[in-house]
Formats: structure tokens, C-alpha cells, sequence
């Protein structure tokens, strides 16, 4: 039972990987919204809504990624599972040959190297350091996703958005960087050391642990992005 902050940071160290939201492959606690208990969903509590500990894991700690990395959804990844889901997904391939491949889009291309460049961007300052504007925002959106689903990038926080005047205003800014600037180069060492092949199966094999009535083709989707 996760009540808390506390238990679904030891359940999910546990279970390896979790989607944030409902899914049908696995989620810790995405299938709860509507159940009675300590759970409290946009309220703001620290402790008890399962909103707040998307960003609170990783203000806390250094061991779990969050990002939209499963089905186009937003997910956990701990770091003990991250070298399996990046050698499953982008099997030791860089950014540069991925492009050069033809396997991710211009736009990608445009935000990763914008991101690449400073270390990391808020969403703001994405687009402009990339050349986004407003009538671009789908496609900024669609190619920010597919850097996440690949893998190239994920959350590293929120910032706070300032006036001229240095006021504070709106929602806190979501901040990218790399993957590799969040985890450094053990992880990515380690995900070197896997075939795609074992890495698949080895998270399979993890899935059906934690849901035995998983499908076969959505867990592959699950994988693989």
C-alpha cells in the first residue's frame, strides 16, 4: 500500500521503473484516482499527492529520473533500471548518429543542441534559444516528447518564471537537460555493457514480475517507447 511520499519512493526502488500516470502495462499509482484512501490527488501536500512527487524525487534525490518516457506519458526511472531502458531504446547510439541515421526529426535536433549548449533550459528558453514560436508549439511539443521517449533528454527540475521587476509569476518553468549531463557516465558505461536484446527481455521479465496479466505487445510498446 502506498500512503506516502516515503512508501512510493521504497516501492518504486523496488519495482525499477513506474508510469505516473494510468497504464495498463504498470503503474504504482497511476490507477488510484479514484480510490478512497491516504492519497490526495492536486492538493499540494507533500506527503500525500502523488503530483508534487514527479518534481520532489527529483529535487530529493539522485537515484530516479522522471520524464515522459512511456507511451508518450510522463514515468519514473530508477537509476538501477536506466542502463537497460537506454540500451533497450537506444542501443549505445549518440544523439549525432541518430540524426545522421535518420531516426529522429530536425526539430529534435534543433532542441537538443539548444539544450546540449547550456547544460539545461527551462521550456522558455528552449524555444527561444531554438527559434520556436508560439504557432510552432505543437511541433515543439511533438519533438521535445520524442527526445524524451528516446531518451536524449529528461526533466532535471522547475524553475520559478521572473518579471522584469524580478517579481516571480505564473507556473514554475520545467527544466531539461541530457541524459547524460543527469546521470553522468557510470550509468551510460553500464548501459554500454548490455545488448538490446537482454536488455528487452531483462525488463520483460520485470514486468511480468510486477503484473502478470501484462500483454505481450504492450509490454514491448512499454519497452521500447
Amino acid at each position: 500500500m502506498i500512503q506516502s511520499y516515503d512508501d512510493f519512493c521504497r516501492e518504486l526502488l523496488a519495482a525499477g521503473f513506474s508510469c505516473a500516470g494510468k497504464d495498463e502495462t504498470f503503474s504504482l499509482i497511476g490507477n488510484n484516482w479514484n480510490e478512497e484512501g491516504s492519497l490526495r490527488w492536486h492538493t499540494g501536500d507533500p506527503e500525500a499527492d502523488p503530483w508534487e512527487w514527479r518534481i520532489r524525487v527529483l529535487d530529493e534525490r539522485d537515484d530516479i529520473a522522471y520524464a515522459k518516457v512511456f507511451n508518450k506519458k510522463a514515468g519514473f526511472i530508477t537509476r538501477a533500471w536506466y542502463p537497460y531502458f537506454l540500451a533497450a531504446r537506444r542501443g549505445g547510439i549518440s544523439f549525432a548518429q541518430a540524426y545522421m541515421d535518420g531516426t529522429v526529426t530536425h526539430n529534435a535536433k534543433r532542441i537538443y543542441e539548444a539544450i546540449s549548449a547550456y547544460g539545461s533550459l527551462p521550456t522558455e528558453e528552449i524555444k527561444r534559444v531554438a527559434n520556436f514560436s508560439r504557432e510552432d508549439k505543437s511541433k515543439f511539443d511533438s519533438a521535445l516528447n520524442e527526445l524524451q521517449m528516446r531518451l536524449f533528454v529528461t526533466i532535471q527540475g522547475q524553475q520559478l518564471k521572473f518579471t522584469s521587476a524580478g517579481e516571480s509569476y505564473g507556473m514554475p518553468s520545467t527544466v531539461f537537460c541530457t541524459t547524460e549531463h543527469f546521470w553522468g557516465e557510470e550509468v551510460f558505461a553500464q548501459a554500454a555493457g548490455l545488448s538490446e536484446s537482454d536488455a528487452v527481455e531483462t525488463i520483460a521479465q520485470q514486468i511480468m514480475r510486477l503484473n502478470p496479466a501484462a500483454q505481450e505487445k504492450k509490454v514491448l510498446k512499454f519497452i521500447k517507447g
